[in-house]
C-alpha cells in the first residue's frame, strides 16, 4: 500500500470528490482525517473509512489552526494535506457582485492558503510532506457563469507552483489535480448537471466522470512514488481539454 502509516488530512471529504479521495487514501493505508464544514457528512465518511472527523470551515483561520492542533494531538504528525473543500457556484458575469466574489475566494483560495500555512511548520520539522490541491480544468477551459470560481482555481494552480518552489528544500512536495466536470452529489443537484450533454462529447473518453476517477491521481501525488514530482498539475478530465 502506497500510504501505509501516513496521516492525511482531506478537506471537503464529506461527499463527492473529497469523499472518494478519503476512501482511496484509506485503501492505500493512510489514516484519514475527514475535515468538512458539514459535521454530519464528515462523521459518516470518517466512520466508513475508519478515520477521524473534524468539522471545520477552511475560510476561518482559527478553525483551521484548531484542525492542525487536533490532528497533531491525536496522531503526532501530519504527512499529507489534500485541499478539496470548495464551493462550486453558477453566477453569470452580469449578476456577479463583490460579496459573491469574496464568498468563493474565501473558501476556494483563502482556505487553501490557511490549511497549507497551518500544516507547513510540522511538515518542515519532519522533513517530509505531501500537499495536493484540487484545482479544476476550468482554468484551461474558461468555463462560463463562474468567473470567480475560475479565478480562484487559477489562483490555486499558481499558488501550488509558487509553494512548491519554496517548500522543496524541506522535503515537501506541492502538486495539484484538476478534475473536469464530475458527477458528484453537489454537481448533480445543481445547474451544472445539465452541462454533461455538452461536455461529454468533447472528451476523448466519452462518459461522465465520477469521483472515483479523480482519487487515484491524488493518491499517487500523496505517495512516495511521486517524490520527484512537484509544482505539477495533473488534469483528470477524460481528455476534455487535452492541453
Amino acid at each position: 500500500m502506497k500510504l501505509q502509516d501516513r496521516v492525511a488530512i482531506v478537506t471537503g471529504a464529506g461527499q463527492g470528490i473529497g469523499r472518494a479521495i478519503a476512501e482511496k487514501l484509506s485503501q492505500e493505508g493512510a489514516t484519514v482525517v475527514v475535515a468538512d464544514v458539514n459535521a454530519e457528512t464528515a462523521q459518516k465518511t470518517a466512520a466508513d473509512v475508519g478515520g477521524f472527523a473534524y468539522p471545520v470551515d477552511v475560510s476561518i483561520q482559527e478553525q483551521v489552526a484548531g484542525l492542525a492542533t487536533a490532528v497533531l494531538d491525536r496522531y503526532g504528525k501530519i504527512d499529507v494535506l489534500v485541499n478539496d473543500a470548495a464551493i462550486v457556484p453558477f453566477v453569470p458575469w452580469e449578476d456577479l457582485d463583490f460579496a459573491e466574489w469574496r464568498r468563493i475566494m474565501s473558501v476556494n483560495l483563502d482556505g487553501v492558503f490557511l490549511t497549507c500555512r497551518a500544516v507547513y511548520p510540522h511538515m518542515k520539522a519532519a522533513g517530509y510532506g505531501r500537499i495536493v490541491n484540487i484545482a479544476s480544468n476550468v482554468v484551461l477551459a474558461g468555463t462560463p457563469n463562474m468567473a470567480h470560481y475560475v479565478a480562484a482555481k487559477g489562483g490555486v494552480f499558481a499558488f501550488t507552483r509558487a509553494l512548491a518552489t519554496e517548500l522543496g528544500r524541506w522535503g515537501i512536495t506541492v502538486n495539484a489535480v484538476a478534475p473536469g466536470l464530475t458527477a458528484s452529489e453537489g454537481v448533480m443537484a445543481g445547474p451544472h448537471a445539465e452541462a454533461f450533454d455538452f461536455v461529454v462529447p468533447l472528451q476523448a473518453i466519452p462518459r461522465r466522470a465520477v469521483p472515483a476517477d479523480i482519487a487515484p491521481a491524488v493518491a499517487f501525488l500523496a505517495s512516495e512514488e511521486a517524490s520527484w514530482v512537484t509544482g505539477a498539475m495533473i488534469v483528470a478530465d477524460g481528455g476534455h481539454t487535452r492541453h
